[in-house]
C-alpha cells in the first residue's frame, strides 16, 4: 500500500464481539467476547456467557465470596485453558500489570485474594480468546461479528445464558433483529 494511505488501526479494547448467527467455529458460536487488548500485534477477549461447571469455591476459594452468581469458573476461551484471569471492579482489586481497565473492570491478580468483605465483583475465566496479527481483522471483514458496546453489567451478569440475546437487544437496530434468530433456523 502506498505510504500515506495505510488504514488506520482502531482498537476495540472494551467493546464487546458479538458472534453472527451460524458462526461456524463452535468455541464461539453465540458468544459475547469482551475484548482486553487489541492492537495491531493481535488481541485478547474474554467469552462472558460461557459458565462451566466447575464450581469456583473447588478452585480458587479465596475469591468465591467476591464472585458474583453464578459463581463458577467461566470458559474465556480455547486458548491457554490450564491457566485464568479474573475481571473485578471495586475498591481494592489489585489489577494484573499491563492490561487496561476496560468498561470498568480491570484484569486482576488471582493471586492477591481479596478479602471477604472486600466490596468487589469478580467473574473468573479459564483460558481466553486470542487473535494473532490481521486475524480479527480477517474475520470482521468476512462478518463473523457484530461489534456492539460494552457494559459492566455484561461481564456480571447472573444470567449468562441470556447475554447473546440480550446484548443484541440493547444494540437495537439491526442488531436487535438478529436477537430473535433461532439457534438452529431448520427448525423453525
Amino acid at each position: 500500500m502506498p505510504e500515506g494511505l495505510e488504514e488506520e488501526f482502531t482498537s476495540l479494547a472494551g467493546r464487546l464481539l458479538v458472534a453472527m448467527p451460524g458462526m461456524a467455529d463452535a468455541n464461539f458460536s453465540r458468544t459475547v467476547v469482551l475484548m482486553i487488548e487489541h492492537t495491531p500485534e493481535g488481541a485478547v477477549g474474554l467469552v462472558l456467557n460461557r459458565p462451566t461447571e466447575a464450581d469456583l469455591l473447588d478452585h480458587l476459594p479465596g475469591w468465591w465470596t467476591a464472585a458474583v452468581n453464578p459463581r463458577v469458573v467461566f470458559a474465556g476461551g480455547p486458548v491457554g485453558e490450564g491457566g485464568g484471569l479474573g475481571l473485578a471492579r471495586g475498591a481494592g482489586s489489585q489489577p494484573l500489570e499491563g492490561w487496561p481497565e476496560v468498561v470498568g473492570v480491570r484484569v486482576v491478580d488471582l493471586e492477591a485474594e481479596p478479602g471477604v468483605d472486600s466490596g468487589l465483583e469478580a467473574r473468573v475465566f479459564s483460558g481466553y480468546s486470542g487473535w494473532g496479527p490481521g486475524q480479527l481483522e480477517s474475520e470482521l471483514e468476512a462478518r463473523g461479528w457484530f461489534v456492539v458496546d460494552g457494559e459492566p453489567e455484561d461481564v456480571f451478569t447472573s444470567q449468562p445464558e441470556h447475554l447473546w440475546q440480550e446484548v443484541l437487544k440493547r444494540a437495537g437496530g439491526r442488531y436487535a433483529f438478529f436477537a430473535t434468530y433461532p439457534e438452529n433456523p431448520r427448525l423453525n
